[in-house]
This record gives structure tokens, sequence and C-alpha cells, in this order.
């Protein structure tokens, strides 16, 4: 079994072929976890859990969606959250990059998710672009010790990276690892523990050479698997072990 533990298989770039991706991905073994943006999306990701025995789900409002949540968000997903396949709350936390939505929005409407986290004793999914020391602050005060943590799609520097293990923070590894330009995050990857790592796809974006400016789906995981497998110095099998077993660790996934 293999788990790519963020997707967004809600998104419109599987609209008219859903079925069949996820024919593929029962065919190979592979759950996933589809990660929600809004109070919309997660209702949209409940509907494809039920739907698909190998689909889990997480509950939460994306740094890009924060200027358009609800006064009362909390609620909502309060409710959602309890959807018996959702294993986190998730996608939370900064994008600096964007800016969609402005940054003291932002971070309120993180730090009130990881309270809804604590509340329901639920892992958190944090999306981290260009806002690390920001992200980190709020993760140390605020959840760190409290409940698990899992930074997805990390591109921070290793000098972060160390700081994080430090603390025990999970981060996961898609799609970029296998980038020409990825020398930063080969760095992240060769040093950090295996035991915190996790694999996942993004999907539908940043699919892995050789198939950029493909459609990504979890299928691909198994070029982040042989890109891993390679900067760690171990076999693919042992990639694919530490990996699923970090990931029903922190997901309660049986």
């Amino acid at each position: 079994m293999i788990i790519d533990v963020h997707a967004h298989y809600d998104d419109e770039a599987f609209a008219t072929d859903l079925e069949d991706v996820m024919a593929k991905l029962k065919e190979e073994n592979i759950i996933a976890i589809s990660s929600s943006s809004s109070v919309e999306s997660s209702k949209e990701n409940i509907e494809i859990a039920k739907k698909y025995d190998n689909i889990y789900i997480t509950i939460g409002i994306h740094p890009h969606e924060a200027k358009d949540a609800p006064n009362d968000f909390e609620d909502a997903l309060f409710e959602l959250a309890r959807f018996e396949k959702n294993v986190a709350i998730g996608e939370i936390g900064l994008d600096y990059h964007y800016d969609f939505s402005p940054r003291d929005v932002q971070r309120d409407v993180f730090i009130r998710q990881i309270e809804v986290a604590k509340a329901l004793n639920l892992p958190i999914v944090v999306h981290s672009r260009e806002a690390h020391k920001d992200t980190l602050d709020i993760l140390l005060e605020k959840a760190v010790g409290k409940i698990p943590v899992l930074i997805h799609c990390y591109s921070g520097s290793v000098e972060m990276s160390r700081i994080l293990r430090k603390h025990g923070i999970y981060i996961s590894v898609g799609g970029v690892v296998t980038f020409q330009n990825a020398k930063k995050l080969i760095e992240v990857v060769k040093e950090y523990p295996i035991e915190l790592l996790m694999l996942e796809t993004d999907s539908p974006y940043l699919t892995p050479h050789p198939h950029r400016g493909k459609r990504n789906d979890s299928t691909y995981l198994k070029y982040v698997i042989q890109k891993i497998a390679q900067i760690k110095e171990v076999s693919e099998d042992v990639v694919i072990e530490k990996t699923t077993q970090n990931a029903k660790n922190f997901f309660g996934i049986k």
C-alpha cells in the first residue's frame, strides 16, 4: 500500500474522469487523502470520500480563501470534520507569495483552525509558502506538543527543516523533488529523518519529471518514491514501507 497524503480530487481538473482515476489508484493499491480549501470544497470532498473507499479527506480553509471565510466558519468546520473519513484539519496556513488574502486575515484564520483541530483532537496539514517564520512561530505557540503537525509540499530552507525536525514536525514531499532546480529540497530530504517523511502529489499540480506539464495524479507517486530512495540511499520498498506507516500513524488510517 502507498499513501498519497495530499491531493485535490475535488479540483475541476478531475471533473470528467474522476471515476477512471480512482479505478487506477485502486489497481495500484494507492490510498489518497483529498485536501480541502474552503467550506464548499470540504463538502465536495465528503461526497467523493463517500463514493470511493480508498479516499480519505481533510477539512479546512486554505490561506488563499481566508478572506472569504464566513465569520462563524468554525461552526461549519466542527460539523464537517466529524465525517468518519475526515482525518485532519487542512490545508491551513499562510501564503505570502500570492497574498490572495491579507496577511493578518490569513494568520487569524490559521490560528482559529488550529483551535478547531485541538478541540477535535485532530492533526493539522499546513500550507506554508514564503511565510516560514510566521508559520513556525504560530505552530510553536499554538500546536506543537498539542496535536500532530504536517507541513505539506515543504519549500523552506535546510536550516528551517532542522528546527522542524527537532520539534517532531512531519513534512511531505512531492513531484518538486524530481525537478532539475530542486537542490535545496534534495538537501532537506537527505537530512530529514525518514520517520518524519510522507509522500504526496498535490494533484492535479506539481507533476513530477518526466511528466511535467501533464495533469498530476497519485499514480505518479512512483517517481517521487524513486527519487527519495536515490537521495536517501535506501530501497524503494523501504521508502514505501516507512512513509506508509508514518501516514497511517499520523492520520489514524487502519
